[in-house]
């Protein structure tokens, strides 16, 4: 028998060995091939079985993505200020004269309503003129009458008449001068408030102009925060604005943009605004000092397709993303609007549900293959 042909037979044809190889299953060098090796090259040089591999040629290797499905999000921007709770009006009260306290009928903390007297003065001096005044008024007042009766009976002149009508125009005008200057030793509330400061005491000399208490209408407290000028923009007389008060955590309160102020301060470039509490507010014992914290949305966007800003590409002005569509890449040009932390608002070129390359697409191209093993979002 042949050394090739006993090679070349299959295993179930192959008779078994009942002798020794020929001496040409020796090799030429004298050496002797293991009966295991012989049998293996013989089977592998048969093409009785052939591995898948050899049938099919190698494809393209699919790209490992992480991907993003295009939902809609919130990419509403929150604003958080802090503010300390202030009265709409405030007013300093001050003295309309010179002279010395008299009297101060009212402490820090004291309910006031419009017209309550709060300070006296020592106008002693003033109520004397102001009696002798009256006095000359009153006599005036009978010389001018006297004139008037001789006038009508023909006996009086003219002259004589307006003359004693001069007269008593002048006292009266010196009259209420006097008068005056008496009230002037008295301050009184301008409107309701709370005096929440008091400057002076009984016996102190005062100047005119000095400010001896100050009044505040508690019945609308306020906040004033800075605004930045970004921001600003965005807000609007007559908006809800939920706020939290520290000395009240359990309670939420929704104030409302009373005013908005006209120019940003040249120092911090912020715009205050001006936000009014409810009334219920002072009721519930908020007091002018409290610190407010302001949390509030601006610019609402609460359903954008969005994709991370590191998912765009540029080209030539034009923004771009790579779309997966049946395990490959299909490049979208796509025009985008805001940006709030890692997501990027897409305004077109995207619908709802389909899935985008969530990575940097530089090195990416149009048809490649890939395959999903991660998920953005």
């Amino acid at each position: 028998m042949r050394f090739e042909t006993l090679l070349c037979w299959r295993r179930s044809d192959r008779p078994p060995l009942k002798r020794p190889l020929p001496a040409t299953c020796m090799s030429r060098g004298g050496g002797r091939l293991s009966l295991l090796m012989i049998l293996a090259v013989g089977l592998a040089g048969c093409g009785g079985e052939s591995s898948e591999a050899a049938d099919e040629p190698a494809g393209e290797a699919a790209t490992p993505i992480a991907a993003v499905e295009m939902q809609p999000r919130d990419l509403s921007r929150e604003l958080r200020l802090s503010a300390r709770v202030e009265p709409r009006a405030r007013v300093r009260l001050a003295a309309r004269t010179d002279g010395v306290v008299k009297a101060v009928h009212v402490e820090e903390g004291d309910r006031v309503g419009q017209g309550d007297i709060l300070v006296e003065l020592d106008v002693a001096e003033e109520r004397a003129e102001l009696a002798r005044a009256e006095a000359h008024a009153e006599e005036a007042q009978l010389e001018y009458a006297r004139s008037s009766e001789l006038r009508d009976e023909g006996i009086s002149s003219r002259a004589s008449y307006e003359r004693a009508r001069a007269a008593l125009r002048s006292a009266e005008s010196e009259q209420a001068l006097w008068q005056a200057r008496v009230d002037y030793g008295t301050l009184a509330a301008s409107r309701d408030g709370v005096i929440t400061e008091r400057m002076v005491e009984p016996g102190e000399a005062v100047a005119a102009r000095d400010a001896l208490l100050e009044l505040v209408d508690i019945t609308t407290l306020v906040l004033r925060p800075g605004v930045s000028e970004l921001d600003v923009r965005d807000l609007v007389v007559g908006q809800d604005v939920p706020i939290r008060l520290d000395a009240f955590p359990d309670t939420d309160y929704v104030a409302e943009i009373r005013r908005i102020f006209p120019a940003a301060s040249p120092d911090s470039q912020q715009v205050t605004v001006e936000i009014a509490l409810p009334a219920e507010a002072a009721d519930n014992g908020v007091r002018p000092g409290n610190l407010a914290r302001i949390r509030m949305t601006v610019d609402e966007r609460p359903n954008a397709l969005a994709v991370p800003a590191a998912a765009i590409g540029e080209d030539d002005d034009a923004r771009y993303v790579y779309v997966v569509v049946d395990e490959q890449l299909e490049r979208r040009t796509v025009e985008t609007g805001v940006t709030r932390g890692p997501w990027t608002e897409i305004t077109e070129g995207l619908e709802e549900g389909e899935i985008v390359l969530a990575t940097n697409p530089i090195d990416m191209r149009e048809g490649q293959r890939v395959r999903i093993v991660g998920w953005r979002g």
